[in-house]
C-alpha cells in the first residue's frame, strides 16, 4: 500500500461522517486509514492520554470496520494542538479528512476554525465534510473550480484522480466577472484558461468525461450552486485574487463551510 488516508475525529456526529468519507476514500485508493484524535494537554493530568480519548478513537475505528470491512485501519491519540498534530499527520498522507465543524467549546476538539487553518498548512489535500453530506455520497459529478492560480492548477490533478476513482464525470467550472480583473497579472481569456487547465489530462484519465462550464458571476455563488448536484467539489486553497496576507482564500473558506457536498481543498506545496 502507498500513502495513507488520515481522518481527524472529535467524537461528534459530524466527525463520524468524516470517518465514513475517509474510509470510502481509502477503499477507492487501496490505502490504509489512520484515525487520529488530537488531545490538547491539560495540567494537572493524572492519566495521559485521557481514557475518554482512547474510547473515542476505539469507537471511530469500530465504526470504520463496520462500514468498510477488510479495510486496514489504525487509531491513535496524539497529544498536542489540533492543527499542529494534523499538519504533521498530513506529511506522509495522500489525503486528510476532517469535519467542517465539530462539537466545539471543549479544549482539544475539532473546532470550526480547524479545517480552515489545516487547509492553509496541510502537506496533502484536505477533505471537509458535514453530517448532511451523507446524502451526496456517490451521486453526481466531481466539480472542479479553477481560476488560473497555482493552487488551482494543483487542484486539477486531484480532481481528475478523484473523478477516475469514483467513475464519475468531471465538471470544470470557471466563474468570471468582466468588470473585475484579477489582482495578479493580466487576465487570461476565459476559454483559454479552461482549455489550458485540462490540457493533457484526457490522455492520463481517458475514462473521465469532462464538461467545461463558463459562468458569468461570482465564484463563490457559482461553486455553491454547482455543489448542489455534485458528489465532490475540488478547489485550490488560494485564488488569483487572494491577498498575500491571507492564509486561505475567501472562496475556498466559503465553500468549505457552505457547500452541499464534501470539499477537497488543494494547496501547492512545492
Amino acid at each position: 500500500m502507498g500513502e495513507p488516508v488520515v481522518v481527524g475525529v472529535d467524537g461528534s456526529a459530524m466527525s463520524l461522517t468524516a470517518v465514513e468519507a475517509a474510509a470510502a476514500a481509502a477503499v477507492r485508493r487501496g490505502a490504509e486509514l489512520r484515525v487520529v484524535h488530537a488531545e490538547v494537554p491539560i495540567k494537572p493530568r493524572l492519566v495521559v492520554p485521557d481514557p475518554a480519548s482512547r474510547t473515542l478513537v476505539h469507537n471511530a475505528v469500530s465504526h470504520v470496520r463496520a462500514v468498510a470491512p477488510g479495510l486496514v485501519v489504525t487509531g491513535v491519540v496524539v497529544t498536542g494542538d489540533v492543527v499542529h498534530v494534523l499538519e504533521a499527520e498530513s506529511r506522509p498522507a495522500e489525503l486528510i479528512v476532517v469535519a467542517s465543524r465539530g462539537v466545539g467549546g471543549l479544549a482539544g476538539l475539532m473546532l470550526g476554525s480547524t479545517p480552515v487553518s489545516l487547509a492553509a498548512r496541510s502537506h496533502c489535500p484536505v477533505m471537509t465534510v458535514r453530517e448532511t453530506h451523507r446524502a451526496s455520497a456517490g451521486a453526481g459529478p466531481v466539480v472542479l473550480g479553477i481560476d488560473g492560480s497555482s493552487d488551482s492548477d494543483e487542484a486539477v490533478d486531484v480532481a481528475f484522480a478523484e473523478a477516475a476513482q469514483r467513475r464519475a464525470p468531471l465538471v470544470v467550472v470557471h466563474a468570471w466577472q468582466p468588470d473585475k480583473a484579477p489582482v495578479e497579472g493580466a487576465p487570461e481569456p476565459t476559454e483559454q484558461l479552461l482549455a489550458r487547465a485540462t490540457a493533457g489530462h484526457a490522455d492520463t484519465y481517458p475514462g473521465v468525461t469532462v464538461t467545461r462550464d463558463l459562468v458569468d458571476g461570482a465564484a463563490r455563488e457559482a461553486l455553491l450552486e454547482a455543489s448542489k448536484a455534485a458528489q465532490l467539489l475540488v478547489v485550490g486553497a488560494r485564488g488569483r485574487s487572494g491577498l498575500a496576507g491571507l492564509l486561505l482564500g475567501s472562496v475556498s473558506q466559503a465553500v468549505m463551510t457552505h457547500a452541499h457536498c464534501p470539499v477537497v481543498t488543494v494547496r501547492r506545496t512545492t
